[in-house]
């Protein structure tokens, strides 16, 4: 069968992104301390894809120094969110190959196994931080709405 089109070609190429969103290639103040700990990888939401929700991907790299990560302050969406982690050992794919700490409405967990969580809206999570990294870690987002918005809960969103 050779009814085919190359990557992002032909009538519904454009649903498909191979390269990561410019806003996350720029020198930011927050692109530059992400660098420290993760390598975005793609990014998706509404205004690439018409119709398409928010999706974040990334590789966590390195366990920095500092706890908690900068820029994951405790918040709430108005949109449900799903938020995963995931060992990179295809030999033990259910082993993190380190330690996450997240807060969820308030608790901390510690995450040693590949994860998914699910974040109704309206439920207040993080901080983030990386306890421990021995292997990179693919971490993902996917909000259920075309943009990514938050409304901090601690200090800085009263």
């Amino acid at each position: 069968m050779d009814n085919f089109v190359m990557n992002t070609e032909g009538l519904y190429g454009g649903q498909i992104v191979q390269e990561l969103a410019p806003a996350f290639t720029g020198d930011s103040p927050f692109n530059e301390i992400y660098k420290k700990w993760g390598s975005r990888i793609l990014y998706m939401d509404g205004k690439q894809v018409p119709g398409a929700f928010q999706m974040n991907t990334t590789w966590y790299v390195n366990a920095p120094d500092f706890r908690p990560l900068p820029y994951h302050e405790e918040h709430v969406h108005d949109f449900d969110e799903l938020v995963g982690f995931l060992g990179s050992d295809p030999e033990n794919k259910y082993d993190l190959g380190g330690v996450i700490e997240i807060g969820i409405n308030g608790e901390l967990h510690r995450l040693t196994k590949s994860s998914i969580i699910f974040m109704p809206a309206g439920m207040k999570h993080l901080p983030l931080s990386i306890l421990e990294l021995r292997r990179p870690i693919l971490h993902f987002s996917v909000s259920m709405s075309p943009a990514y918005s938050l409304k901090l809960t601690g200090e800085g969103g009263k």
